[in-house]
């Protein structure tokens, strides 16, 4: 994560070691051919974190890979922490799917699985393919008091079984 911001250091350097910082992340993982993930929270619940909105999270991908000339900082699309910040969804994946190497999901509101709040999983889940997103989906929500198997009863049954 970018980190919070703390009193009695200005912004601009904050900003400036947190690149440092994503910078050496990134050549380091650079070496055994990882990927740099920047994620954006969202506002209400993280209320000192600079990086709120997808356009944010890509500025700072974008210097990352500025600085190190390797091209392996990626955004990680948490579209619970986009939904919670009021972004539209729809642009966000048109706009940075082709930035984003892995994708998170949780339905809003209550960080629940999907069906249990407003975000319309189907429709989403269909963008990011047609975008050309054929990563991994990250299931970071509260499953909820039942069966853990009946958390993911959102999911077709032929996309339950691991690989």
């Amino acid at each position: 994560l970018y980190g919070n911001r703390i009193e009695g250091v200005s912004a601009a350097e904050q900003d400036a070691l947190a690149l440092e910082n994503l910078v050496f992340a990134a050549r380091a993982v650079g070496k055994v051919g990882g990927t740099l993930l920047i994620e954006a929270l969202n506002a209400p619940e993280s209320p000192q974190c600079p990086l709120v909105s997808a356009p944010k999270a890509i500025e700072v991908v974008d210097a990352v890979n500025a600085a190190t000339g390797l091209d392996n900082a990626r955004f990680l699309m948490d579209l619970y922490h986009l939904s919670m910040n009021d972004e539209d969804l729809d642009e966000v994946i048109d706009r940075y799917t082709a930035k984003t190497a892995h994708v998170q999901i949780a339905d809003n509101p209550g960080r629940g699985a999907p069906g249990s709040g407003s975000l319309d999983f189907t429709a989403l889940l269909g963008r990011l393919k047609k975008n050309g997103y054929d990563g991994w989906i990250g299931l970071e929500y509260k499953p909820g008091d039942g069966p853990s198997a009946g958390a993911f009863a959102w999911l077709p049954a032929p996309l339950r079984a691991a690989n």
